[in-house]
């Protein structure tokens, strides 16, 4: 019997183990949340160009279509929280921000 429990617990605590690292090693970005406000993606397109590098979003550029402000936000955002580390605090923008796991670039458009 104790036997059984010990095996149990060794597969959970590796299975738990190699979920966390799966999860962890993942590449991740920062994209603005599809609920945000006009006025809240415009707070944190300007906030984020403020400490990053927006180039990528002046005309002409890859990233500068489609030009709407929640493609823009979410680019700058997604600049910032790479510049700064790629921490869970870098990709809040007071609530309005989600991490995502599925590479949101398009087209010429590559998100760092």
């Amino acid at each position: 019997m104790a036997k059984a429990a010990i095996s149990l617990l060794l597969l959970l605590l590796s299975f738990t183990s190699e979920t966390l690292l799966m999860v962890n090693g993942q590449k991740t970005w920062c994209v603005a949340k599809p609920s945000s406000d006009q006025a809240t993606l415009l707070a944190n397109l300007n906030y984020a160009c403020s400490h990053v590098d927006c180039q990528i979003l002046r005309k002409g550029c890859p990233c500068s279509s489609p030009d709407n402000l929640m493609n823009h936000a979410s680019i700058a955002m997604n600049q910032y929280y790479r510049a700064k580390g790629n921490n869970q605090w870098n990709c809040d923008f007071r609530g309005s921000a989600l991490i995502v796991m599925t590479d949101p670039s398009y087209g010429d458009c590559i998100y760092a």
